[in-house]
């Protein structure tokens, strides 16, 4: 009882020569069809090569399309071949020319003798293929495909969207319920001579010669019909990734391979020496994976690899030129806190952050000027400059890369109205962002400069429009930060409560109570100012109904007062 292998090669016949003279040495009659495509003289020195070998067979060269009826042809045309050349041959394996053997023949030769009747090829129907995407699952077999997809791709779009159009549908033959599944398989000599000899052959293939991808669904198909015993599954380890494109397996794959209960691997790479030599030449191997379920270990790996590609890791963008909105795993990668306003009601504020709550507080990082990192620092971790220049090109590349850079320490920073609030949306879409928001606080810093009320009420005005469009954004439904807003005149009546919340917030720990309070920064005069733009026509509605201050207070000082009252 032997296995016969079919080869489909069309690159890298170097590889190829080396897999047929392995499988040959090893009593394997192998047929080679390599595509008409291939350059005349690396075919001439491919079958130099190969011609020492009597088990190696050159098959007749035909010219191959990706998805297209010539496949079937070559791979067919290779089996009847085999068997017409060996009666003895018990099973055909079809692989192709990027295969590489990754047990030793005969552990496979063993395991198709106990099982001399059974067809190992994935076969499923139509609904049960998740990767039949694009809406060709069910009408790639009931409409035509004359083109080829990838040579031909705007033929093949326009003649796709006129059957569409039409509503022209191909009748499926009877008795026939279309499958789908790996074009790489091993099928028993019954089986296939039965396919080569089906009375309604010519009819099977003016129909399947117009289906889509039809190496992924004639074998699977028409095994159902004749075959006596399925297995769902091949035998050829093949991963693809989320756009349908096989991964390609290299040096540093070895362990994986080892670990790995197939008989093949595909897609490796032709410059994969380690792997060549050792699957190839019996080279000892050090460090193989150990323990556990074959094959777990590189599912595992491969699905997180495809997770990774399609959702990325948090806090990292795609690094593409035109990177997509959206296509992010989480806008950062790990909380923070946005102080708004709070810079300008309290002193010292991000001293008194950290050593309350031991964020790593920064300044104001969106302010006029350079950003003000912590400790006075020009620069941040990762190299991140604090010139306003880099920083305001792109905002939110500042503050993914800042966070980024520091995983695995919190950090905080001040915002207020006067800052480039163009990072607003994205505070607001993140779920790391914890804002704490102080409105109308803009008016102090105004207050404290000494200007003509012409000139405050002007900025108040613009500093309020901007400030209620990010009050806006915060408050959206859809936005997906932690949002915690007061106004002024709050925080001036009763200082402890957001004070309360951010310790709670950033700390965890509930139970404790603030007992060192920052201090008020200077008050005077705030209620006459807001009244004077009241007068003038400018309403300051984001500080709320600030009552008289008679004198300005500590935040302790005004804590205490409220609870006399």
């Amino acid at each position: 009882m032997t296995v016969g292998f079919v080869m489909l090669a069309h690159t890298a016949l170097e590889r190829v020569a080396d897999v047929a003279r392995h499988l040959a040495e090893h009593g394997c009659p192998v047929a080679v069809h390599v595509d008409r495509r291939t350059p005349n003289a690396a075919f001439d020195d491919f079958a130099a090569s190969v011609a020492d070998i009597e088990a190696v067979s050159l098959t007749p060269r035909l010219k191959c399309d990706w998805g297209t009826w010539s496949l079937i042809e070559a791979s067919r045309g290779a089996a009847a071949r085999l068997l017409a050349k060996y009666p003895d041959l018990s099973h055909v394996m079809l692989i192709s020319g990027a295969c590489l053997p990754i047990k030793p023949v005969a552990e496979l030769q063993a395991f198709l003798r106990e099982r001399p009747e059974t067809e190992f090829i994935e076969s499923v129907t139509i609904a049960d293929v998740p990767w039949a995407a694009g809406g060709l699952s069910e009408e790639r077999f009931t409409m035509s495909f004359p083109f080829a997809w990838k040579r031909q791709r705007r033929l093949f779009d326009l003649w796709v969207d006129l059957q569409r159009r039409v509503g022209r549908k191909r009748s499926i033959p009877k008795e026939l319920q279309p499958h789908l599944g790996s074009q790489w398989w091993c099928l028993s000599r019954g089986t296939i001579e039965r396919i080569l000899t089906d009375p309604a052959r010519a009819e099977l293939d003016r129909y399947f010669r117009r289906v889509w991808i039809p190496d992924e669904s004639y074998f699977q198909t028409l095994v159902r019909h004749y075959g006596t015993r399925v297995e769902s599954r091949s035998l050829t380890l093949s991963k693809f990734d989320y756009l349908g494109k096989p991964h390609v397996f290299y040096d540093d794959h070895l362990g994986m391979l080892l670990d790995s209960p197939a008989f093949f691997a595909r897609k490796v790479w032709p410059g994969a020496v380690r792997l060549y030599e050792t699957f190839l030449n019996g080279a000892p191997v050090a460090g193989a994976l150990a323990g556990g379920r074959p094959g777990a270990f590189l599912n595992r790996v491969f699905g997180e690899a495809v997770s990774q590609r399609t959702e990325g890791r948090a806090g990292l963008a795609m690094a593409g030129r035109f990177p997509r909105e959206g296509f992010e795993n989480g806008v950062t990668a790990a909380p923070y806190a946005v102080f708004h306003g709070f810079g300008d009601v309290f002193e010292e504020f991000p001293a008194w952050v950290a050593r309350e709550t031991g964020s790593r507080a920064h300044g104001a990082l969106f302010g006029p000027g350079r950003a003000a990192f912590a400790d006075g620092a020009k620069m941040w971790a990762g190299a991140l400059s604090g010139s306003a220049a880099l920083r305001d090109y792109d905002p939110e590349a500042f503050l993914r890369n800042l966070i980024w850079n520091t995983r695995g320490e919190h950090q905080s920073f001040l915002l207020s109205a006067r800052d480039n609030l163009k990072i607003g949306p994205m505070l607001a879409r993140d779920r790391n962002a914890t804002v704490f928001v102080v409105t109308g606080s803009w008016i102090l810093p105004l207050m404290r400069m000494g200007r003509s009320l012409t000139d405050i009420r002007f900025d108040a005005a613009r500093f309020q429009t901007l400030e209620a469009a990010f009050m806006t954004r915060l408050r959206e439904r859809r936005s997906l930060a932690t949002t915690r807003i007061w106004s002024l005149a709050d925080v001036l009546e009763r200082p402890s409560e957001p004070l309360q919340k951010i310790l709670d917030s950033l700390t965890g720990a509930e139970s404790r109570t603030l007992s060192d309070l920052p201090a008020f920064r200077p008050l005077d005069g705030l209620s006459e100012l807001l009244q004077e733009l009241k007068d003038a026509g400018m309403n300051p509605y984001m500080a709320g109904e600030v009552t008289n201050l008679a004198m300005p207070l500590s935040a302790k000082e005004s804590d205490n007062v409220i609870r006399l009252r």
